[in-house]
């Protein structure tokens, strides 16, 4: 059966509602999966005004009333917005409703209601002027379901990446990577892949220096105290694992095939690659959630300085549908 598939509405302010309408006009989205959009009818119905996208939209209190067929959008309304909420500004109101979606989300698919949860953007400043003083989807999530050890990986078509560190500056990113941390995440990366069908995924993890450290003529030994350890504990459980190698060619070399993917040790340094592939390409997914949740979310922002315009590209939000389909089967064999 297809999946259910929730997707947050994101900041209503912003171009989530707009990429959302467009993205489900496609027949594919329908045909591999079942989309229910987790927000509010009303600023999904403005948002076929601002594309020209004709749909109907079927406001549902839950998932098993959807209808799921093209030219129908099914909302699960928590009607938390005014219909004339301003476009393109930062709103507290449209903070907390953007977290509000996303709650929802988590509890449906905890209850196995829905299969898995893709996120349209929010905004970091709206959503903490709204009481929610968190840096991003990812914590939100982790907190929400009791996580403690996750990550965030990255994927494109030619590309995946996963983090050891994200939303901290760069000499606490380094400050945070331990033995322990590296290893959890090369395990998560593994676990991950195999279950979107992977048999024997190929790792790859970077140096933290340049060079990674060239046997200590950069650097102060890091590679060797907080990165070595984890992988070679990786290494003797079964994990195919290489490194720690030079970011400057790593990427490369994994763009090429060598490796199914990159683990990155901070937030740079393995966001520039995705995003030069492309931002419409790029899909972020916060892996390790306890319960075996899904989460996918469009790889950019809520680009207020278009929002209202219909022009926002839905290319983004379609790879992470995708991918969510891809996931969530195999989450729940």
């Amino acid at each position: 059966m297809r999946p259910i598939i929730g997707i947050t509405m994101g900041d209503a302010a912003g171009v989530g509602p707009e990429i959302i309408v467009k993205a489900l006009r496609s027949n594919e989205v329908y045909s591999t999966s079942r989309p229910l959009v987790i927000g509010d009818a009303a600023i999904i119905r403005r948002a076929l005004e601002y594309t020209g996208v004709q749909a109907e939209i079927r406001s549902v209190s839950d998932p098993g009333e959807g209808a799921y067929e093209c030219g129908t959008i099914d909302v699960l309304d928590l009607a938390l917005l005014p219909e004339d909420l301003p476009v393109g500004r930062i709103s507290a109101e449209a903070g907390n409703a953007a977290f509000r979606y996303i709650e929802k989300a988590v509890s449906l698919a905890a209850a196995h209601e829905i299969d898995a949860i893709c996120t349209a953007p929010l905004n970091k400043e709206a959503l903490q002027k709204g009481g929610h003083l968190y840096p991003g989807h990812t914590e939100i999530l982790a907190d929400l379901t009791g996580t403690d050890d996750y990550s965030m990986m990255l994927s494109a078509p030619k590309l995946k990446v996963i983090h050891l560190t994200t939303h901290v500056g760069l000499i606490e990113a380094v400050r945070r990577i331990t033995p322990e941390r590296t290893y959890k995440v090369i395990r998560l990366a593994d676990e991950t892949l195999r279950r979107a069908g992977f048999r024997q995924p190929k790792i790859a993890v970077c140096g933290i220096n340049p060079h990674a450290g060239e046997n200590g003529l950069f650097g102060e030994g890091e590679e060797e105290e907080k990165l070595i350890p984890g992988i070679e504990q990786a290494r003797s459980e079964g994990i195919e694992v290489y490194g720690p190698l030079p970011a400057d060619t790593l990427f490369f070399r994994a763009v090429r095939g060598d490796f199914d993917i990159v683990v990155a040790c901070y937030h740079d340094q393995g966001h520039g690659p995705i995003k030069v592939l492309g931002l419409e390409a790029g899909v972020n997914i916060t892996v390790g959630l306890n319960g075996g949740i899904i989460r996918t979310s469009v790889d950019h922002g809520t680009a207020f300085d278009i929002a209202g315009t219909g022009k926002a590209d839905e290319g983004s939000l379609l790879e992470a549908i995708r991918m969510a389909v891809e996931l969530a089967p195999k989450q729940n064999v």
